[in-house]
Parts: C-alpha cells; sequence; structure tokens
C-alpha cells in the first residue's frame, strides 16, 4: 500500500454506460484496489453536501443534549441494539472504545423476543429522539440510509463486474428485509494509550464513511504500519467487510483500520447490508482470483474478527478462521463481542447457551459457527 489511498469516481463510471468495455475496465481497475487496500476514496458519489451536512449538524444536537435525555434512548433499553451510547460502551477485541455514538439500523416488524433463528431477534425499530428541536432527524436519517443505499448498490454492482459476475449477482442475493446501519459518532480527544474505535475489520460488505473535517483514521499498511487516510472534500472513504473477504476467499480484503485524534472528531458511517437470511456461501470465482490468493501470503493468512469466546481463549484479536453461514449470525456475533452486558440483558438464557457451546467447542478444538 502506498502513502496515497486510491481513489473511484463515479462519475467516469456512469458516464460509461454505453461502453461495455470501458465499464469492465473501471470495473476490474476497482476490484484490484479492493484485493491490495481494501480502502478508497469516492469521489463524484451524488450524495447532497447538504444532506451530509444535515446530518452532521442534528447529529451533533443529539450528543448535545442533556444527559438525561441521552439516556433517553440508551441502547441497553432496545433489545434491538439500537440507540444512543455513552463513551467506552461498545467494545472492540475486548478494549473499550473512546466514542459516543448512536446506533440505527433499517427498520422493520419486531420479531418475538424468542424467535429462532435468534439473529432475528435483531429485527425492530430504532429509538428516535423526542425533542422539538430534533424534529428534522428521522426523516434526514431515513433519506442517508436510502441515499447511501443507492451509491452502496452501485458500488457493489461494480465489484460483481469485476469479479467476473453477473452485474446483479448481489442485488438478487441481497434478499428481502436488508438490514444497513448507521453509526453517528463524535470522539473526544483521544486518551494516551488508548483508541477512538480499538483496530478492526467492519462486520458486514461495504462501509461508506463520511469522515467529517477533523483527521484520524488510520488503516493498516501490508508491512503492519498505519497510513493516515486524508480528508478530501466531498469524498466518502469507502471500504469493504469481512463477509466480501469470506465470500471471495480472502481475494477481497477487509482492512484493519482505527481511530486516534488529537482533538475532538464527529463522523457519519453507512454499512450496507443483506437480509440476515442471506446464507455466505463462498463465490466460484474464475482460477486467477483463487491464484493471486494463494501467491500471497497476506491475502492467505487473512483472518476474521474473534468472537468474544475465542478472545477470552487466547485467539489473536483478527485471527479467527471462523466464518458464519449466514449474514444474521455474523452480526448476532458482532454484538455478542461488542455488547456482552446488552445480550445479557436481554437474551440471558441465549447468552449462557451460547457462550457454552462455544466454549465446549473451542475446548475441543472445534470452533464450530453459533
Amino acid at each position: 500500500m502506498s502513502d496515497e489511498l486510491p481513489s473511484f469516481s463515479l462519475a467516469d463510471w456512469r458516464a460509461s454506460e454505453n461502453s461495455a468495455a470501458t465499464q469492465q475496465q473501471l470495473a476490474q481497475s476497482l476490484t484490484d484496489v479492493c484485493h491490495h487496500t481494501g480502502f478508497f476514496l469516492l469521489k463524484d458519489h451524488g450524495v447532497s453536501a447538504e444532506l451530509i451536512d444535515k446530518v452532521f449538524k442534528l447529529s451533533k444536537r443529539c450528543f448535545d443534549l442533556p444527559l438525561e435525555k441521552r439516556n433517553a434512548m440508551h441502547k441497553k433499553h432496545s433489545r434491538h441494539f439500537r440507540g444512543w451510547e455513552s463513551e467506552g460502551s461498545e467494545y472492540t477485541n475486548g478494549r473499550p472504545d473512546i466514542r459516543e455514538q448512536i446506533d440505527l439500523w433499517s427498520e422493520h416488524p419486531a420479531r418475538d423476543s424468542n424467535v429462532e433463528p435468534h439473529y432475528l431477534r435483531l429485527l425492530g425499530p430504532n429509538q428516535w429522539p423526542q425533542e422539538p428541536e430534533l424534529e428534522a432527524f428521522k426523516p434526514t436519517l431515513e433519506r442517508w440510509f436510502t441515499d447511501l443505499g443507492a451509491v452502496a448498490d452501485e458500488l457493489m454492482q461494480i465489484l460483481s463486474m469485476g469479479l467476473g459476475l453477473a452485474p446483479d449477482y448481489f442485488d438478487k442475493a441481497f434478499g428481502e428485509e436488508r438490514m444497513s446501519l448507521t453509526k453517528l459518532i463524535r470522539y473526544p480527544e483521544t486518551p494516551p494509550g488508548g483508541f477512538g474505535v480499538n483496530a478492526h475489520h467492519d462486520a458486514g460488505f461495504l462501509t461508506l464513511l463520511s469522515p467529517g473535517t477533523t483527521p484520524g483514521l488510520q488503516i493498516e499498511r501490508a508491512d503492519g504500519s498505519w497510513l493516515d487516510v486524508p480528508l478530501v472534500e466531498n469524498a466518502l472513504v469507502v471500504n469493504l467487510g469481512e463477509i466480501l473477504q469470506s465470500m471471495t476467499g480472502n481475494y477481497l480484503l477487509a482492512t484493519p483500520h482505527r481511530v486516534v485524534t488529537t482533538q475532538p472528531r464527529q463522523s457519519a458511517a453507512y454499512f450496507h447490508g443483506p437480509s440476515l437470511e442471506m446464507p455466505l456461501h463462498a463465490i466460484e470465482l474464475a482460477e486467477r482470483f483463487t491464484q493471486a490468493v494463494a501467491a500471497s501470503p497476506r491475502h492467505r493468512g487473512a483472518g476474521f474478527m474473534a468472537r468474544k469466546e475465542e478472545t477470552d481463549a487466547g485467539t489473536a484479536d483478527m485471527q479467527s478462521s471462523h466464518q458464519p453461514d449466514v449474514y444474521g449470525e455474523q452480526i448476532w456475533n458482532y454484538f455478542s463481542r461488542s455488547y456482552p452486558d446488552i445480550v445479557q440483558r436481554h437474551y440471558p438464557a441465549s447468552s449462557t447457551a451460547l457462550e457454552t457451546a462455544t466454549a465446549e467447542a473451542i475446548e475441543a478444538g472445534n470452533k464450530v459457527a453459533i
């Protein structure tokens, strides 16, 4: 990875719609970037600067509410893991993240608290601020979900073509009741020895980040050093998640990243996701893709975020070999390792059963999916 982050223009892609050869060339170039780097700057994406500015302003108003009003929409009140949380509430690799945030997921009718498969319990409503001065919050964030989701769908189409698949491969696979996430984040100055968010992979398919006006995001180079992500006006930062890495046999990478900032920082991230019931079968790719992985120790050895039970058993932070069978399992695993207290609060029986089953499997040397 060089000292410059690659960039990709959606305007160039859209202008090439009448040339199949040009489109294929652009799709291949972006897929190559995602193979080598896993991060890029997205320019000319079409998401209005007005919308982004409004999201940041409304987020700040929400974060500036008195503590008792923020606590009214605390994530611990939601069995669907949605809402506000204070600094240090989320754990990454067993360590607290020094950031305050609001999590909003795609809204669907809530299932029974005992529904099986257990990951369907994640479907449900968001917690929205109720203050009059924030009446624009919900419609603005709903538009954010729509506009960012459309851009993400377009990028998934491009990556499909770059992988030699039909352009609508992922669109068909994503199914109904899609579950995407928006994180609105406020970081204080990072204390010595800590991180705004600790080094990690994203769990899903594709992340679009509006990084705000303050630097702090860093990505890991192939040699283990860290690259500061530049702030480029009107550009979004895009990175891939573990599911794409898994489904492409490690050809596309989920690159480790973290945040450390010397001053208060605000950002807004959109995580593009499918139905919780989407099967995560390996994609049959052309031989050149599998050969590229076989020829690269970095790709062959790329692991996944360790689950809480694996971390407790000594598995390194991002060296799990576990690959869930369906998307819902991946998201449930994310909540289990990031919010063990909330899992215990709302699903004590499920939490105990899952921990016991996984601990027994690890003890036996057989890391089965939970």
